[in-house]
């Protein structure tokens, strides 16, 4: 079973009308086969990447019409409700109280005391014992790294650490921008945090991995997407692109040039 603190699902929340054309982007920039999931009453669409389940794609819920389209990252937890408790205690918010999701687990939606938000899952087991398959850095298509642009990443440390067990690995000096600090789950790095940089507001931004980058960058404009920054090589070898999706969610792919 999937160890609590692992990001575990990536989740992206689109605009009305929209589903069918976001799926159609990720399918075409990330490789993905998207379908429908069949839930009843609701339209939630699952991206796998081969045989492997990697992503969710909904449209907006009705209560919150004005949010903008997001990707959320979701950790796994033991105890959904306790997590939750938790949260709250260290400051933090729940904005969706946990729920259970028939045949998959429970779950709720959180916010940092900065404002970033994200979500817990408690995963029910697998039939055959298998780990969630989302975050993968070995493998293209699959969710590579998970950054944190925080208006105070000291404390959103703090708070992550306590409530999924995270470590804190190298530092890297950004110069004017601070210090990008890396943070660990069971001794392997599984993203950064930092301070806001040009963003307006605290957020969480996942990576997906790509064969090569260029060709990713080519893919997101060809399909209609924005690039924001990018390509730039990242410590390790590696080379990172930002972009913005038609429907103005925000996501970034990492691999070779």
């Amino acid at each position: 079973m999937t160890a609590h603190g692992t990001p575990c699902w990536y989740e992206l929340t689109t605009g009305k009308g929209d589903l069918a054309k976001a799926g159609d982007f990720y399918a075409a920039v990330l490789g993905w086969r998207i379908a429908d999931s069949g839930m009843e009453g609701f339209s939630y669409h699952l991206a796998r990447m081969g045989d492997d389940m990697v992503a969710g794609l909904m449209e907006m819920p009705e209560d919150v019409p004005d949010m903008p389209p997001l990707w959320t990252i979701y950790f796994t937890v033991d105890d959904a409700d306790q997590a939750a408790r938790d949260i709250i205690a260290a400051g933090g918010h729940i904005h969706r109280e946990p729920a259970d999701i028939p045949g998959t687990g429970r779950f709720a939606i959180a916010g940092d005391p900065a404002g970033a938000g994200f979500g817990i899952l408690q995963p029910l087991p697998m039939e055959d014992g298998s780990d969630s398959t989302a975050f993968d850095q070995q493998r293209s298509g699959h969710a590579n790294w998970n950054e944190l642009m925080s208006s105070d990443p000291a404390a959103a440390f703090d708070f992550y650490a306590g409530l999924f067990g995270w470590t804190r690995s190298t530092a890297i000096d950004m110069g004017e921008m601070g210090s990008y600090q890396l943070f660990a789950h069971q001794g392997t790095d599984i993203g950064g945090m930092m301070g806001l940089g040009a963003a307006p507001v605290s957020n969480w931004l996942p990576y997906f991995g790509v064969d090569a980058v260029q060709g990713a960058m080519t893919r997101i404009t060809e399909q209609g997407g924005t690039l924001i920054h990018g390509p730039q090589e990242v410590p390790g070898g590696a080379f990172i692109a930002v972009a913005r999706d038609p429907q103005g969610a925000h996501f970034a792919v990492v691999g070779p040039k």
